[in-house]
């Protein structure tokens, strides 16, 4: 199978994850800045999410990039990350419900350890249909860069329970490292080499 089906499936559920986001933003309650002010966190929120639901879809497209075709396996691991994906809207606003308490920060944390955990899935199995000599095999070797940052939301969803904005200062921190696409992929893709 092509893998064009499900990179455009893949496009439209994350375009639909950040229209469910922005739809739950809401006017602010008064026509002055006090009034920004007061919805400040739930902004915040909603553009850290913004963030992430970016840095997968750039690094999902970088990746489908790299992929000749795809298979059953590859389908159904693409749409167990789109599940965890879906999920970051209602974490969200949870998290905006209730800011700076335990449970919404460390299921936000729990929700992102599963998108990071299905990514990593999903990528494994590509190099294994295409082979560990691929391009992308190459290219990603351990993927240190994957692994911390699973080690960080753990931590992160960890910390809820302590302190939760020490959590969400981690997942701005963990974005930090995503917010430019994977540097090793990109050079493979544009350097010819693919």
């Amino acid at each position: 199978m092509g893998k064009n089906r499900m990179e455009a499936f893949s496009d439209g559920v994350l375009a639909i994850i950040i229209t469910i986001m922005v739809l739950e933003l809401k006017v602010p309650r008064g026509a002055s800045f006090t009034a920004l002010e007061t919805d400040l966190p739930v902004f915040l929120g909603y553009v850290l999410s913004f963030i992430y639901i970016g840095i997968y879809w750039t690094n999902h497209h970088h990746l489908i990039m790299m992929v000749d075709a795809v298979n059953g396996q590859i389908l159904w691991s693409n749409l167990h990350l789109l599940f965890w994906l879906s999920l970051i809207p209602a974490s969200t606003a949870w998290s905006d419900e209730h800011p700076l308490t335990t449970a919404p920060a460390c299921v936000y944390g729990i929700i992102l350890l599963m998108c990071s955990v299905a990514y990593f899935i999903l990528q494994n199995l590509i190099i294994h249909l295409q082979g560990k000599e691929s391009q992308l095999g190459k290219t990603l070797g351990k993927d240190y860069k994957g692994k911390v940052s699973m080690v960080g939301y753990a931590i992160a969803a960890g910390v809820a329970f302590i302190q939760p904005i020490a959590s969400y200062v981690i997942y701005v921190l963990v974005a930090l490292l995503w917010i430019i696409p994977d540097i090793r992929i990109e050079k493979a893709i544009y350097s010819g080499e693919e």
